[in-house]
């Protein structure tokens, strides 16, 4: 039975980065049809498997739609290079941002992933962002929608869920989550895969270790502290701060500390 492999994968991550960072991944083997051929490879262990049989003019056309997507994909990365540069005067240059920080490495597969994810890819998305969790230790699911200009700093445990949703200008610090209050269960007590994540405008910023759950939308230009669980909407130009401790006897539906 023909599966996924993680070592070819890893192989056309590798050509992803040279591709987006020509001048700090140099690689001569490089080439479009070399891409393309270990994407094709890829591709037909999940979507033969998700047509019930060959359909290699399915696969060859998605092969084919992600090499033209390459153009848009490092547009947007590179955006996300320049978000860092704007934020952080700790750095020096965008090869400092490139080669060191982990965001970069995280949003690089991400969107690869996402892209794949919207041409009907099974499977390997999530792939991807698994290996890019284990590397970087931040988890965004492929499906999550991510704008221009965004940017993770220190990156350690960050976490974006699948339906969530983040404008342009987005800057989260490390520990932050972008997650579900709770789940709708259908007739047979499965999750129902529906909207149970934030919404993020632009120019949202949000601080280290803070939970946003649920399907809120936090209006642009709004800061949120460090340490806050979040789990109602806020207005635009918002300023929120971590609330005194309070004792509750318990939680219920996903409310908490």
């Amino acid at each position: 039975m023909n599966i996924p492999s993680h070592t070819e994968l890893a192989k056309i991550m590798r050509l992803m980065r040279s591709i987006v960072f020509p001048s700090y991944y140099p690689n001569r083997d490089f080439s479009d049809q070399i891409l393309r051929g270990l994407l094709y490879s890829q591709l037909s262990t999940v979507m033969c498997k998700s047509c019930e049989g060959s359909n290699q003019e399915c696969v060859g056309s998605t092969a084919d739609a992600f090499v033209k997507s390459l153009p848009e994909i490092q547009r947007l990365l590179l955006t996300d290079v320049e978000a860092a540069l704007h934020n952080d005067p700790a750095v020096a240059d965008a090869a400092e941002v490139i080669l060191c920080y982990p965001f970069v490495t995280a949003m690089l597969y991400y969107r690869t992933a996402h892209r794949l994810l919207e041409l009907g890819v099974p499977l390997l998305p999530r792939m991807l962002s698994e290996m890019a969790h284990s590397e970087t230790g931040i988890d965004i699911h492929p499906a999550a929608t991510i704008g221009e200009y965004f940017c993770i700093d220190h990156g350690t445990g960050v976490v974006v869920g699948a339906t969530s949703i983040i404008g342009n200008h987005v800057m989260l610090y490390q520990g932050v989550t972008l997650g579900a209050r709770n789940f709708t269960y259908d007739e047979a007590g499965r999750p129902l895969d529906l909207p149970r994540h934030p919404i993020l405008e632009d120019h949202v910023t949000v601080y280290s270790n803070t939970s946003i759950l649920g399907r809120v939308t936090i209006g642009h230009d709004t800061i949120v502290g460090g340490n806050v669980w979040l789990t109602h909407d806020v207005p635009p130009h918002s300023r929120i701060q971590q609330q005194k401790a309070v004792q509750s006897p318990y939680f219920t539906d996903g409310e908490g500390i």
